[in-house]
């Protein structure tokens, strides 16, 4: 039996411990509300197993230090919000381009700009997929409630190992400030990157050796000769301006993410068996949604709740399989309309899809969101 330890955390704290768990020994960042608490207990609790924090002089520079740190073989990372994110994105593309592992946490707040820093959003969801340019490959997850902030951080530096690219942890300010009692499970699986062969001295850091579409990472300092590079490079890492070089790297990269694209994606159901109105829902939404699906199943109405628990990849598959039974799929959500774009692609053709947007600053409450849906479900 597996041992548990039950405690009472906020959302941004269970992320920490969660990191820890995982096996993070590097944290660099910059304050930024409504993150800085992982800042402030990762600068704690790091000195504490051996481990570094540093607070960098902006978010740009927080980004270059722990894509340094993960490159030398230590499990890193950073954690802002909105106009950090943004920040952040030039450095996240290099960490693609270049499959160092990093995990990001970015805790969604009112936008665009400065917006309203202590107000709950989810405005940067197209953001955590398309925010750097060009094709790179993108994992982002999205935790609903503190105990899957704690699960899904495991997750991402698990994902980011195994898959040699960076991971976004990405949910809104009221998960990440929420209290919750929560048993933390101590037995998760624990995974490392792949590294070369001790004295592999004609070491390739960008060779796919077991064709998974992931080559063995080497940590600098440790002897082996390598070039790192965000050119576009070949397999020994080497800017090439070769067109088949080029577009083979890409497709590797995208490859590596896309093969195992349904094992990545993960989503919960709630009263989906026989539901005709179906609600997608992230991050504290789907807490709200979930009261909202109770409640139309009390008043005869055949309801229920699809909540993804990746954002990228999307768990397309699984919300397909509901869709012959759907009259309808209801999409609310925190901005003017982002999640409801993905939502439409899969849909399309099968049956109406409706958005609920609210972009106040403020979560949606269960009664204002039931009479919301009831309305759209008799129109």
């Amino acid at each position: 039996m597996s041992e548990e330890k039950v405690l009472f955390l906020q959302g941004n704290e269970a992320c920490v411990l969660g990191a820890l768990r995982a096996g993070m020994r590097f944290f660099a960042g910059y304050p930024i509300t409504p993150s800085s608490e992982i800042a402030e207990i990762s600068s704690i609790e790091l000195p504490k197993v051996g481990g570094r924090f540093i607070q960098m002089e902006d978010e740009i520079a927080s980004m270059a230090a722990v894509i340094g740190a993960s490159m030398t073989g230590v499990k890193a990372m950073t954690a802002t919000s909105g106009p950090g994110f943004s920040l952040k994105q030039e450095n996240i593309g290099f960490a693609c381009m270049a499959e160092v592992p990093v995990v990001v946490v970015s805790i969604m707040r009112m936008g665009p700009s400065t917006g309203l820093p202590t107000s709950p959003a989810q405005g940067d969801l197209m953001q955590a997929r398309w925010g750097t340019h060009g094709d790179h490959p993108a994992i982002c997850l999205i935790p609903s409630s503190v105990k899957e902030m704690y699960e899904f951080t495991i997750r991402a530096f698990n994902l980011s190992e195994k898959y040699r690219t960076p991971v976004i942890l990405m949910t809104d300010e009221v998960i990440a400030h929420m209290r919750e009692g929560v048993k933390l499970q101590e037995n998760y699986e624990i995974i490392e990157r792949k590294r070369p062969a001790p004295g592999a001295f004609n070491y390739q850091p960008f060779l796919d050796i077991d064709g998974d579409g992931v080559p063995p990472m080497a940590p600098y300092g440790e002897g082996y000769k390598f070039h790192v590079t965000g050119l576009s490079h070949d397999e020994n890492g080497f800017a090439t301006n070769s067109p088949e070089k080029n577009e083979k790297l890409l497709k590797r990269l995208k490859y590596k993410v896309d093969k195992d694209a349904e094992e990545i994606a993960t989503y919960s159901e709630y009263l989906m068996e026989d539901a005709e109105y179906v609600l997608v829902a992230l991050g504290s939404v789907s807490r709200t949604a979930q009261n909202v699906a109770r409640q139309l199943r009390a008043n005869g109405v055949k309801a229920g709740l699809f909540t993804p628990k990746t954002l990228w990849p999307f768990p397309e598959a699984a919300l397909k399989r509901h869709l012959s039974a759907a009259k309808l799929v209801i999409v609310p959500e925190l901005n003017l309309g982002q999640l409801v774009l993905e939502v439409e692609r899969i849909v399309k053709g099968s049956c109406e899809v409706k958005l609920i947007a609210k972009a106040s600053g403020e979560l949606f409450k269960t009664d204002e969101l039931y009479n919301q849906v009831a309305g759209v479900i008799g129109e």
